[in-house]
């Protein structure tokens, strides 16, 4: 069963939510919060394994409350999935900084966000369709402070070839057939990757490779 926190200001909203929600089989509402503060508060108390998480609420916005969540390690089997109605960049590209492991809009198809909840939860990344060349020029816009060999350095040489191609989007199967290597092969490289850089899920890997430059827009590692 997978639990889930609810964080909207809005109650008709988090009544939807959890109408649909509670109506699967392997999903249950767990809480919900209409407030940032209140949604931190709520994640210690019922240690959700995905959250869905409002931006714009009071208190504490849905980016502020993501970062507190994401920095806890009493929280680190919690997930983060932002849901929205404002298809802003910068918006994107915080929440991903900040922790989140998925981000979609308020007008995605219902089955579309139950998937997305049980994506998340395996620890996947997910990001709307819409949105996702928009945001990897984002990020390769902005470099990270720290340099690509300060970040990568703990890596092995094939471990960046993981890393890279975990960026560009493959999943361990798609690594496997690429690399020549099998899926548990592939499966047991990004779980090193995971532990050597702290990353709580293959969204914050995604980050990390265009950050460092492993990955740029419009590469696909094709000859």
């Amino acid at each position: 069963m997978i639990r889930v926190l609810l964080a909207d200001d809005q109650e008709l909203v988090r009544s939807g939510f959890r109408a649909l929600i509670d109506a699967q089989d392997d999903l249950t509402v767990v809480g919900e919060a209409s407030t940032g503060s209140q949604a931190v508060e709520l994640a210690y108390a019922h240690q959700p394994d995905v959250i869905l998480m409002d931006i714009r609420m009071p208190q504490l916005d849905g980016i502020a409350a993501t970062s507190r969540i994401s920095a806890d390690p009493r929280l680190v089997r919690t997930r983060v999935l932002i849901l929205t109605t404002f298809d802003l960049d910068q918006y994107v590209y915080n929440a991903l900084r900040a922790g989140a492991s998925g981000f979609l809009l308020k007008d995605t198809a219902p089955g579309q966000l139950l998937d997305a909840i049980r994506i998340v939860d395996a620890g996947e990344a997910l990001i709307a369709p819409s949105i996702t060349g928009r945001l990897i020029s984002e990020f390769a816009a902005r470099p990270d402070p720290a340099t690509a060999d300060d970040i990568l350095g703990p890596l092995t040489d094939r471990e960046r070839e993981i890393l890279t191609e975990v960026g560009r989007g493959l999943n361990n199967a798609e690594i496997a057939e690429r690399l020549y290597i099998s899926p548990l092969t592939a499966k047991t490289h990004v779980s090193r990757i995971m532990g050597k850089l702290r990353a709580r899920d293959r969204a914050q890997l995604v980050v990390t490779a265009y950050e460092t430059g492993l990955v740029v827009p419009g590469s696909t590692g094709d000859a």
